[in-house]
């Protein structure tokens, strides 16, 4: 940072785990290279926050959802009433979305109308936001606005070369059925996508583009996806668009070592995550504990809020949460819901997946991982004991796989591609016209 003035970075994340964990990669690594990092967060947050040594400033609870947007258990609970975490397909969860639009827009307004306060105080060099839909307030502000995209990179943008995001179709498969679900998704996201526009309008923004919810020419966006899982073969970004394999955190803070009982036991050692959303659904993590069970291997488990309500077999070990980065080199093989953190933590590792999407863009990256052939997609919710369980041989005895991982991984920690984020920042805040008109 010799002869540079130090940047104040303003993380404005959505406060679930997914959103927020790739912004504390980016904020170590602006703190790393002598910045400051700054995060709009609650009382949930801000312990966890100053753990990695990131300063926070103050959110109050939204009033437009009883601060379910801000709480795991609740906000999961949400997910469950909307029908999105259930064993329903990714097409007819499209359906279901129109709720969940409806509580993610009011909420983004609470949250707008107190960044519009917040941000005369703060005075950041530019804003980092990891959000669904805009916020007017960072739009407004003439502050540059970097858009991080936790949501993948075919939610991020949808280009008619590749799939629909959160469809799950594959890249090599049927364009009409790409088209259809396309249009499913305009028709269900017209109201609310009318309403939302006319607000955004209403607070002085340009209109959004027909069914987006966000002006994309506005920002630079950058996205953690390994490049053997990316889609720029298929279709090429413009300069606004930034690839990064993964924005992996440091978690130097935790320690983790195998529990003895466990250690003590015989077979391969697996990480089984659903994520902090997904295992609200007990009965359905019963269900795979149960089949995990009738393994002869050992199970590290990830067991979510309701971690009370359900019990592990005697070869499991599981806590509500895991230091994640901790447990992944320690294990042969990962069983995922396919949230966009783990897979690209699990390939920085060289670790191969069973990827059993709920979900949004976990379907995407299930597809993505079985298509390359660095993992196998299952039905989380539909799979057989047979199917899960020779599934995990499968993979444990593919020593071909082993090998390509193993390289992709030698790639990725060689290339450490996350520590050329803060000198992006730096180039964007000096001259953004380099990187949007």
């Amino acid at each position: 940072m010799a002869n540079k003035k130090p940047l104040k970075v303003l993380f404005a994340p959505i406060l679930f785990e997914g959103h927020v964990n790739p912004c504390i990669g980016i904020a170590m690594q602006l703190i790393a290279d002598g910045h400051r990092a700054v995060f709009t967060a609650n009382d949930v947050w801000r312990p966890k926050l100053a753990a990695y040594g990131i300063e926070t400033v103050e959110l109050a609870n939204s009033s437009a959802t009883d601060g379910r947007a801000i709480d795991t258990a609740r906000s999961s609970q949400s997910m469950v009433s909307f029908g999105l975490i259930g064993g329903a397909s990714a097409i007819e969860k499209v359906r279901l979305e129109v709720n969940a639009i409806e509580f993610w827009t009011k909420s983004v307004q609470y949250f707008d109308t107190q960044l519009a306060r917040l941000l005369p105080a703060i005075r950041p060099d530019v804003i980092v936001l990891d959000q669904l839909v805009t916020l007017p307030a960072a739009e407004l502000s003439g502050i540059p606005c970097v858009w991080l995209w936790s949501a993948g990179p075919l939610v991020m943008l949808d280009d008619e070369r590749t799939p629909p995001g959160k469809s799950g179709l594959s890249a090599t498969g049927d364009p009409r059925l790409w088209r259809e679900f396309r249009q499913l998704v305009r028709d269900v996201r017209r109201e609310k996508w009318r309403t939302f526009n006319d607000w955004v309008v209403g607070r002085g923004c340009e209109p959004l583009p027909e069914y987006c919810f966000h002006n994309s020419a506005r920002y630079l966006h950058i996205y953690g996806y390994p490049l053997e899982l990316d889609y720029q073969d298929i279709r090429p970004l413009d300069r606004n668009y930034v690839r990064f394999d993964n924005f992996k955190r440091n978690e130097r803070h935790m320690i983790f070592a195998v529990p003895p009982e466990l250690a003590a036991k015989p077979g391969k050692l697996v990480y089984f995550s659903l994520g902090s959303l997904c295992p609200v659904d007990v009965q359905n993590m019963r269900r795979l504990v149960a089949i995990l069970a009738k393994s002869p291997h050992r199970f590290i488990v990830s067991m979510g809020p309701k971690h009370m309500e359900y019990t592990l077999a005697d070869n499991m070990w599981g806590a509500a949460s895991v230091p994640q980065i901790r447990v992944l080199p320690l294990v042969d093989l990962v069983i995922t819901h396919g949230g966009l953190n783990t897979v690209t933590e699990s390939l920085y590792f060289g670790r191969p997946m069973i990827a059993m999407p709920v979900f949004s863009e976990q379907y995407d990256n299930a597809q993505r991982l079985h298509d390359k052939g660095f993992g196998l997609r299952l039905d989380a919710y539909k799979c057989s004991e047979e199917e899960l369980l020779a599934a995990i041989e499968t993979l444990l005895n593919d020593r071909q796989l082993a090998e390509r991982l193993a390289e992709v991984s030698r790639r990725i920690q060689t290339d450490n591609s996350l520590a050329k984020v803060s000198q992006l920042i730096e180039n964007f805040v000096q001259n953004p016209h380099k990187y949007i008109d």
